[in-house]
C-alpha cells in the first residue's frame, strides 16, 4: 500500500466537489440548501441516487457477505424493484400533491400533531444510526489504507470526514448534493468493474469463463425455500417490498432527492429508472463477491472463520484484496471508490436529518431569513456531533455492516411504514395523542416476538421484523380508535 499517494488521491478528490459546490451554490437561497429549487433533471437525480443508496455497504459488505448468505440477497433487492412502484404510483404523488419539503407533514395533514412529531422522530433516530454505520464501514477502510499508516487516530480520521462533508454541502445542501452524487456513483461502478478485470486477467479466464466461474459457483444460489429460514423467499420478498417503502419512500433522505424534480412525472421517472438501476448495480457487485473468494482460493490466501466454519469479518475482503493484490490501478480506483462511499453515505443524510429536525421540529417558515440560516447550522453541526458518537459506539463492532442497517430498520421505520399505510389506504382516524406509546411498544413487542421464534420454534422473521412491526402498530391504532369510539358511545 502507498499511503501518501491514496492520501494524494482522497485530497483531490474533495477538491473536485468542493470545485462542484461553489459552481453549484451560486445564485443559490436558504430553500436550495433542502428543495434543490426544484430544478433539478430527473436522470441526474437518478444516476446520483445510486452513490447515496450504495454507499460503502454496498460498495464492500454486499460482496464479502455471499460467503454465508450465497446470492441470497438478490431475493430481497428482486422485492425492492417490486416496493417501487408503490414509491412512484402512490407516494410521489402524495408528496407532489402537499408540496411538501419535509415528507412527515403528511402525517400532520393526516392524523395531528403527535403522529407527525413521531413519524419524524422515528425517521431521524433511523437515519442518524443508518448514516453513522454506513460511513463507519468506509472510514474503516480509509483508515486502514491511509490514515493509520500516516499514525493520524481513528477518532480523528472520523472528524476529518465529518469537516470535510460540511465544507461541500453546508452553502446549498440538496442541490449540490445532487450533482456530487454522480460523480460518486461513476466511482463506485467503476471501482468494481476494475476489481473484475483485475481478477480475471490475474486468474486468466476469458470473459465467457468468468461469467462461467459465477454462475456455476456454489455461492450463486439465489432463492431459499427454507420457511425456517431468515434468507426464505418469502420473507425476503415481503421485506424487500416493504424495506423499499420504508428506507427509500418514507425515507427523507432518498425522497429529498427525488423531489428536487421539475414535476410529479420527471420524479416518477426518476425513482423508477434508479430502482431497476440499483438492482443490476447490486447484482453487479454479488458477482463480484463470488470471484473475489474464487481469486483467494485460488492464490491461497487465508481468510479468517469461526470455529464453526463461518467466515468472518467479511467487511475486510474487498480493501483487503484491492489494496494488496490487484495491483496500483485496482488500489487507485478502489480508494476513489470507498472515498466516494464515505462522503455519499452520509453528506445526503445529513442534509435530510438536518431539513426533518429545522421543518418538523424548529418551524423554519416562521423564522426570519437570519434565524433561519443559524438554525441550519447548528442543526447540522448537532447531528454531525451525533453521527461521530454513534461511529465510536460501534467502531469495534464486526460482521458485514449491511445485515445490522436493516435489522435496525426494521424496528425504527416499522412504525413509519404503519402510519402511512393506515393513512393512505383507510380513511380511519387515528387517536393521536396515543400514537407515540403505540410507536415505541411496537418495536419492542416485535423483538420479543422474534426472540420467541427463535428459542422455541428455532424460526428467524429476518428482515420481516418490519413487516411484523407495521402490522402491530397498525392493529393497536386500530383497536384503541374503536375503543375511544366505543367508550364515547357508552358515556
Amino acid at each position: 500500500m502507498n499511503a501518501p499517494l491514496f492520501l494524494s488521491i482522497f485530497i483531490a478528490y474533495f477538491l473536485l466537489l468542493v470545485g462542484i459546490s461553489y459552481i453549484v451554490s451560486k445564485k443559490s437561497g436558504i430553500d436550495a440548501y433542502y428543495t434543490g429549487d426544484r430544478q433539478s433533471y430527473w436522470p441526474l437525480v437518478a444516476y446520483g441516487m445510486i452513490g447515496a443508496a450504495m454507499s460503502g455497504v454496498t460498495f464492500v459488505s454486499i460482496p464479502g457477505m455471499v460467503s454465508n448468505n450465497y446470492f441470497y440477497y438478490f431475493q430481497f433487492v428482486i422485492g425492492n424493484v417490486i416496493g417501487y412502484s408503490f414509491i412512484v404510483f402512490v407516494l410521489i404523488p402524495i408528496y407532489y400533491k402537499y408540496n411538501l419539503i419535509s415528507i412527515y407533514t403528511y402525517l400532520s395533514t393526516r392524523f395531528g400533531f403527535y403522529s407527525y412529531k413521531t413519524g419524524s422522530l422515528f425517521f431521524i433516530i433511523s437515519q442518524s444510526f443508518g448514516a453513522a454505520l454506513r460511513l463507519l464501514l468506509a472510514v474503516k477502510v480509509l483508515d486502514y489504507a491511509m490514515f493509520a499508516p500516516l499514525g493520524i487516530p481513528f477518532p480523528v480520521t472520523v472528524i476529518i470526514i465529518l469537516v470535510l462533508i460540511w465544507i461541500y454541502t453546508n452553502k446549498s445542501g440538496i442541490k449540490t448534493i445532487v450533482w456530487t452524487d454522480t460523480l460518486q456513483t461513476t466511482f463506485l461502478i467503476t471501482a468494481a468493474v476494475v476489481a473484475i478485470f483485475a481478477i480475471k486477467n490475474a486468474l486468466k479466464f476469458s470473459f465467457s469463463e468468468t461469467v462461467d466461474a459465477v454462475t456455476s459457483h456454489n455461492y450463486f444460489q439465489v432463492f431459499d425455500w427454507d420457511l425456517k429460514s431468515g434468507n426464505n423467499f418469502f420473507k425476503q420478498i415481503i421485506s424487500g417490498i416493504l424495506i423499499a417503502i420504508a428506507m427509500m419512500g418514507l425515507d427523507q433522505n432518498i425522497m429529498q432527492k427525488t423531489l428536487t424534480c421539475k414535476s410529479k412525472g420527471e420524479a416518477q421517472k426518476n425513482a423508477l429508472v434508479f430502482s431497476f438501476i440499483l438492482a443490476i448495480t447490486q447484482f453487479l457487485f454479488l458477482c463480484l463477491g463470488i470471484l473475489l473468494y474464487i481469486f483467494a482460493e485460488r492464490k491461497g490466501i487465508y481468510l479468517p472463520v469461526n470455529e464453526e466454519g463461518v467466515f468472518i469479518n467479511t467487511d475486510d475482503l474487498f480493501p483487503k484484496l484491492s489494496l494488496n493484490y490487484f495491483g496500483l490501478t485496482a488500489a487507485i480506483t478502489f480508494i476513489l471508490g470507498i472515498t466516494a462511499a464515505a462522503f455519499s453515505s452520509v453528506d445526503s443524510a445529513l442534509t435530510a436529518l438536518t431539513t426533518s429536525f429545522t421543518h418538523d421540529f424548529l418551524s423554519m417558515e416562521k423564522k426570519s431569513l437570519s434565524e433561519r440560516k443559524k438554525a441550519k447550522n447548528l442543526t447540522l453541526l448537532g447531528f454531525n456531533l451525533v453521527v461521530f458518537a454513534i461511529i465510536m459506539a460501534f467502531a469495534n463492532s464486526t460482521g458485514d455492516i449491511i445485515t445490522s442497517i436493516f435489522k435496525v430498520a426494521g424496528y425504527t421505520y416499522g412504525p413509519l411504514l404503519g402510519l402511512f399505510i393506515l393513512g393512505i389506504f383507510t380513511r380511519l382516524k387515528v387517536t393521536d395523542k396515543f400514537v407515540p406509546f403505540i410507536c415505541i411498544l411496537s418495536p419492542i413487542l416485535t423483538y420479543v416476538l422474534n426472540e420467541v421464534l427463535l428459542k422455541q420454534f428455532n424460526f428467524d422473521l429476518g428482515f420481516m421484523t418490519i413487516f411484523i412491526n407495521a402490522l402491530i402498530t397498525t392493529l393497536f391504532l386500530v383497536m384503541l380508535r374503536f375503543k375511544s369510539e366505543a367508550s364515547l358511545k357508552q358515556s
